[in-house]
């Protein structure tokens, strides 16, 4: 049976430990400082089995050693957004976190792939992949597979349909310079762009861009967990069912686009060794231009790291 380690039991830990363990994927290991937290979590969820049939198991602990052998490992710790906080807010406090997080994974399970959900994300992704010294295909960020269901439940709503029938893609950085692609959104297969107004269509890319501060200005306390762990346990199913399905996640580039060196949102082929392959869209010259110009600004931002 595969082995998934979850760091972090906060509400998108906990979260994602439960999808997880309801799809069958793997045994889960939730991991965390706080004693107890991760134990009477993972007792919550092993008694929820007999109801939700499955045969996984969870298992809760403090104790690194306790995840050795995983498979996949699912990095959510660190400190949540507040009101009016951006996500480089958090990139001085959230390094910390995940570098002593990365060298404890890396330690234990040195042929594991790594998702990171922690924010600021494709920095934390890229401080990850350093940390770590893993092969970069073996780390990844989740942030497009959640932007574009953002994108994809907004245009839903936004029509009046189910979000079953909207196809949507976003690429580029979390956050401010997502790049959402015209071309590939649909609604029953029909372009986005036959159905609604340019200016329709900038105020959906507008929500979408800030969907997550949105979120945090409502609760006033914590953030976004429900979509955010929908979309790790997606990319975790891929991985280790080693489906090859293409999806949006933060990946090292090596030249895809016009990009090198840099992680970047990009459409991937998952599988068991990570990222297998970056696909390469044709995209429109507007399109181009936004996605390096994110991958510019993500690089420069990752250089900073060097001086926290």
């Amino acid at each position: 049976m595969a082995k998934v380690t979850v760091v972090g039991a906060g509400f998108v830990g906990s979260t994602t430990a439960l999808r997880i363990l309801q799809r069958g994927l793997a045994d889960v290991c939730l991991i965390d400082v706080v004693e107890g937290l991760p134990q009477g979590l993972a007792l919550d969820l092993n008694q929820s089995a007999p109801i939700e049939r499955f045969e996984v198991a969870c298992t809760g602990t403090n104790d690194y050693r306790d995840t050795a052998g995983s498979h996949l490992a699912i990095i959510t710790a660190g400190f949540p957004r507040g009101p009016g906080m951006s996500r480089m807010d958090l990139l001085a406090k959230n390094a910390a976190v995940v570098t002593d997080v990365t060298k404890k994974l890396a330690e234990h399970s040195p042929g594991a792939v790594i998702i990171v959900v922690t924010n600021p994300l494709d920095e934390m992704t890229y401080l990850t992949a350093e940390v770590s010294g893993f092969p970069k295909s073996r780390v990844m960020g989740m942030a497009g597979v959640l932007d574009s269901a953002r994108l994809a439940a907004f245009i839903a709503a936004e029509l009046g349909v189910s979000p079953l029938a909207v196809e949507a893609m976003t690429l580029g950085s979390h956050g401010e310079q997502m790049v959402p692609l015209a071309r590939q959104a649909t609604v029953d297969g029909k372009p986005l762009t036959e159905l609604v107004s340019p200016e329709t269509l900038d105020k959906l890319y507008k929500r979408t861009q800030n969907a997550g501060a949105e979120i945090v200005g409502l609760l006033k306390k914590g953030s976004a967990y429900y979509a955010p762990s929908s979309a790790a346990a997606k990319m975790a199913n891929a991985i280790l069912g080693d489906t090859k399905e293409v999806m949006p996640v933060s990946a090292w580039t090596s030249g895809e686009y016009g990009v090198s060196d840099t992680y970047l949102g990009v459409p991937a082929r998952l599988g068991r060794r990570g990222v297998e392959e970056i696909v390469t869209l044709d995209l429109e010259p507007a399109e181009l231009d936004q996605l390096r110009a994110a991958a510019a600004a993500i690089k420069a931002r990752c250089e900073d790291l060097g001086s926290l």
